[in-house]
This record gives structure tokens, sequence and C-alpha cells, in this order.
């Protein structure tokens, strides 16, 4: 209940919030309401202009000292949601529990705006000082909380949205809060998501550091999401008494008396020591709790630590983790994953971003099992379509639409993926008329055929993937601005092949697919690093099948892989110099001698045309000039 004396500054926040500035279904909330009449009770006067504690150079240093190891989490999670998030007029923090920043990440027009210039690091935040805001008020309340705009108690910050969430340790203390602010015309819906999946994965590392000599157990229904933010964490003592959980183990177990110091047995319909020496094995364990719910769970604090450089949870099983079809021991990867998993469940458009063969659409595929849909998955190569044929390709048509069309219609792409999911690799190469159609299905999902009056509604998970620089796109008026907005509510990127820290295990995992019998030596993964991969896991695929081509043992060497990549190197032009060129001829000139001097046989142990062997024999000597080439 609120104050009676906050009152009437309640109504005229309310006032001002439902004018002009938001739209009208978009009234405050409970909790804007009670940090109002906290701001009231605490004496601050709305019209005022805020003046913010920054503390001294001295104390900010130890302040960050005392907050040392979530810190690092935070700033890895930081750098993450940067280029989740990144665009123009943003700003992310890092503050204390006292609502102190200790850190930064803004674009520099949000930093030298008016809004931004007091936001810095050493300002204190707390609500009692700077009223209705992100920071203070998720602090306040406990909780992730979004304030948009006008919902600012001082009216000095009306054009600024901000979504904020506390992270709590293991004892459920709050120890920090995370803050994504931006324009308040320019927020994106997305954001509060992503920033409470950031705070509950810095939760998890938190937990499992504090609980570095206790069994942490990560349990959920589903054994695909054992390794993501989903799962719920547990852990217990030697004794298998709880000692602490995170926020999705308690939703999990609603129900269940999940506290501190509750017996195993309380929780669980089975015995600890059965459970503990089930658990030996390393595999994952389907259990079930005293209320017959079926759960699996995985132990997921034995073997290599935590690195709190980068917040990675190590899991007992296989070194390599991989998703259907996809390896993903990088974190990068495994945050894309996690990012991914996340949208398909709020229902959310998805933009994945990489270079061509980077894997987007095995990810498209990946997100799409997460999501539980009974539906279809259907790929469509935007740049593959004839322009003109392309909104009855994706909208279907009746009989009849137009010259050439089949007298029976056709439902179209869209609705054949109704109730699963609709990818749209390239999107950039969609034509514009077609953008304003999908643009309007987006909208409502409804899709009308050409040539039909009539409308059909379907449910349609929307994944867009895309090689090109959308933004650039935009600005040379080739991709309509708003479709990018609603394209682009969730993205992620697809590292390159060349810069994955797995590297090693998506050679060995793409050599499996080829052939499951086959092997290759560690020296010839070493020399496959080195090399730039610009068509990435494509390219891989064509060097390792013509490995094991000219492979007869199946297992790939060195000097086999050294010759391949020295003849596609070689092979390119000239761009590569005439030192590669002379490395990729000296290649060419051991496998024209090994075989015999045959250049079929060259040719096809190499993996490129005759001619190219040609052409490298000449250049080394080995044929007159007058061979033909």
């Amino acid at each position: 209940m609120f104050q009676q004396h906050a009152r009437p500054i309640v109504r005229g926040q309310a006032k001002r919030i439902n004018g002009p500035r938001l739209p009208a279904d978009e009234t405050p909330s409970a909790d804007i309401l009670d940090s109002w009449a906290r701001c009231v009770e605490a004496g601050l006067d709305a019209a005022a202009v805020p003046r913010l504690p920054v503390v001294a150079e001295g104390e900010l240093k130890r302040r960050r000292e005392r907050a040392d190891y979530v810190r690092r989490l935070a700033l890895a999670e930081l750098e993450t949601l940067f280029h989740q998030i990144a665009g123009s007029n943003f700003l992310l923090a890092f503050a204390d529990s006292e609502g102190v920043i200790l850190d930064l990440y803004a674009d520099n027009r949000f930093a030298m705006s008016s809004s931004g210039e007091a936001i810095r690091t050493g300002s204190q935040w707390s609500e009692h000082v700077a009223g209705t805001n992100g920071l203070g008020t998720a602090l306040a309340a406990a909780k992730s909380v979004a304030v948009n705009g006008p919902e600012h108690f001082f009216t000095r910050y009306d054009a600024i949205s901000c979504t904020a969430s506390p992270i709590r340790d293991a004892a459920g203390a709050i120890v920090g809060v995370l803050d994504a602010s931006s324009y308040f015309e320019s927020r994106q819906r997305h954001t509060q998501a992503l920033v409470q999946m950031a705070s509950a994965h810095i939760e998890n590392l938190l937990l499992l550091h504090q609980m570095e000599t206790a069994i942490v157990l990560a349990i959920h229904p589903r054994p695909e999401f054992l390794g993501t933010i989903s799962a719920g964490l547990l852990a217990f003592d030697a004794g298998g008494r709880l000692c602490a959980c995170n926020e999705r183990a308690r939703i999990l177990l609603t129900g269940l008396p999940v506290r501190r110091g509750a017996a195993f047995e309380q929780i669980f319909a089975e015995r600890c020591g059965r459970f503990l020496a089930r658990l030996q094995s390393g595999a994952d364990i389907r259990l079930h709790d005293v209320l017959g719910s079926s759960l699996v769970t995985r132990w997921v604090n034995r073997g290599p630590a935590v690195s709190a450089a980068r917040p990675v949870v190590a899991v007992p099983g296989p070194t390599t983790t991989v998703a259907p079809n996809f390896v993903a021991d990088d974190p990068a990867v495994r945050d894309v994953l996690e990012v991914a998993a996340a949208a398909v469940k709020l229902g959310s458009p998805l933009l994945i971003q990489g270079e061509t063969g980077s894997g987007k659409e095995l990810l498209a595929r990946h997100a799409h099992e997460l999501s539980g849909r009974k539906g279809a998955f259907v790929a469509i190569n935007c740049g593959a379509l004839p322009h003109g044929l392309f909104e009855a390709e994706l909208f279907g048509y009746v009989g009849g639409a137009f010259t050439g069309a089949r007298r029976e219609g056709c439902q179209g792409l869209i609705v054949s993926a109704d109730g699963g999911t609709l990818m749209l690799d390239e999107v950039g190469e969609l034509p514009l008329s077609v953008q304003a159609a999908l643009l309007r299905f987006l909208d409502d999902q409804m899709v009308r055929p050409v040539g039909s009056q009539k409308a059909r509604q379907v449910n349609v998970q929307l994944v867009a993937a895309t090689n090109a620089n959308l933004d650039g796109e935009v600005a040379r008026k080739a991709f309509r601005a708003d479709l990018l907005y609603r394209l682009n509510t969730i993205r992620v990127d697809l590292p390159p092949l060349r810069r994955r820290l797995d590297f090693a295990a998506c050679v060995h995992f793409a050599l499996a697919a080829i052939d499951p019998q086959a092997s290759i030596t560690a020296a010839a993964v070493s020399y496959l690093k080195g090399h730039g991969w610009p068509g990435n896991f494509r390219e891989l695929r064509s060097v390792l099948t013509r490995a094991l081509m000219a492979q007869p043992m199946r297992c790939i060497d060195l000097a086999q892989i050294t010759s391949l990549i020295a003849v596609t190197r070689g092979g390119g032009g000239g761009g590569d110099g005439s030192a590669l060129r002379q490395g990729a001829t000296e290649a060419v000139l051991r496998e024209f001698e090994r075989t015999g001097r045959s250049v079929s046989r060259t040719s096809r142990n190499l993996g490129v045309s005759r001619t190219t062997v040609y052409r490298h024999l000449r250049e080394g000597k080995a044929l007159p000039a007058q061979q033909p080439g």
C-alpha cells in the first residue's frame, strides 16, 4: 500500500507516463508504482536535478578489488552483451551491491549526450538518491526490472530506457547488478531477456566457484538443456545436505523443500548414497523428485575448474560438446547456442550472422530442435529464387494467378513451415517488394497467397541468416530499416572457423561425418589450424575429402595436408605471392614423382584439376613447354 502522502506525486507521474510518450497499453507496473512511492517517502523531488554521489578513485579501486571474482565474470558477460546489442546509443554497466558503477561499456554518442553524461564509473545509482532507475530499482526490488523513459522518477531521465538484473551469490545475497541502457526511442524489447540471461550465467558460475568442494548437480526434464542456463543447479555436501541452488532449480522443484540444509531424500525419491554410487559413472542419470516428476541430472563440477577469465561450465562426459550436427567446445559458440535457445523459447525472430560456410543453417536446425516445434524446418536460400517469383514461392498463389502458374495453385513455403521453423538464408538478397510483404507477415503471421483475397493464420518461428552487413545494406537503401529492426530482435554472431578455440574438435567432427573410421594426426590438425579458411566448414570438408581420396589407409598425415594446402593456396592466382606458388609447385612435383610421374593420379590424389597439375609441372621444368594444359 502506498503512503498517503505519496499518492499525489504517484498520480502526477502516472499522468506524465500515460501521455503521448508511451503507447496506451504501457501503463506503469506495480514495481514502478512501488518505486515511485519509495522515492516520495525518501523526500525526492521529481522536477529537481539529481545530485549523484561519485566515489573517489581510491574508493572505486577498493570496491573493484572487493568484487574481484564476480566483476571478472561480469566483464566477460558485458563483452558478450556488447556484441549482442551493439549499435548506436547504448550503455552497459556493472555496479556493486550499493549501486556504485564499477565498469561501463558505452557508445560514444550516448556517453557524451546530456542523458548519459551523469552515468560514469564511480557514480552511485541507488534508488534513494537517483530515483526510479534500472540499477537502483533492481537493487531495491531485488529483482529484474525495466524502466522505460518517463517511468524514471526524475524527469531529467525521461529520454532513457534501462533494464537491469541483480546478481546473487550461492547464499542468495545480492553482490552486483548488470544494466543495459539506451535512448527511450531506440529501446529493444529483447534486451531485458539478454540481461537476465547474462545475470543468470554469472550466478551459475559464482555458485560453482563458491561450491567447489560440494557436489554440484545440473537438473532439467530434458537432457539437451543440462549444459544451458535453463538448467537448475543444486549443491550438496558429502552428507547429502543442500548447500546452495540457483533460481532455476527452485522453479523446477516448485512445491519441494529446496532450502539450505534440506536432505537429499526430502527432494528426490532415492537414497543419497545409492544416487552417489550411480553418479560415479560420469553419465547423465534419470532421477525422480518426491512428487514423481522425472528429471535428468549431471555432475557438473567434476573435472577441470571453472575459469573466471571466460565463463564456461565444465561438464563431465566426452571431451567434445556436440549439439546435433554442431561442435560447441568454444565458449563463444556455447554462448551463441544459449542465446539461440532462449530466442526460440520466447518465439522471437532470430538473426544469425556469420561468414559463408560457418554453420548458420546447422545452428538454425539446432534452434528448431530445441524449440520443440512439431512442424517442419523449412530453409530458403533467398539468393537462389528468381526475384520475379519470390513472393509467389514464399506466400503461395492461387491457380492462374500469373503466366506459368500451376492450375491447382501452390500453398507456399511459409505455410509448409506452419507449426515449425522458417529459415531465410542470405536474407539480404530479398527483393525490396518481398521485404515489405515479409514485414507485414511478421506483424500478424497472416499469409495471403498471390491472387487471393483470403488470408491464412500460421505459427512460424522465423530464423534469418546472412553473411552480409545488413546495416550497410540499409544505408544504401537495398534493405528496409524497419524489417532489419524486426529481424534483429535477437542476433547471434557465429565465429569463423579460423577463430574457433575448438578447431581440433571441429576437424575431428568434420572428418567423422565424412568417414567415421578415418583419422588424422595431431601434426596435420596443427598445420590445418594455420590456414585462413575463407570457406570455413565447407572448405574444411572439401580438403578432408580430397585427403581421404588419396589415402587408402584412411589416416591423414602432415605431408598429405601440407601438399593439399600448398596446392590450394598456390592455385588461386597471383594474390598469394611467388613463395606460395613455389611451395605448391614443389608439392605437385613430389606427388608426381611418388605416383610414377602419372598426371591423372597426381590430379586425383591432390584433388586439383589436370590443368593445374600441368601448370605446376611446367613451372617445375618436369614437362617440356609444349606439353598440353
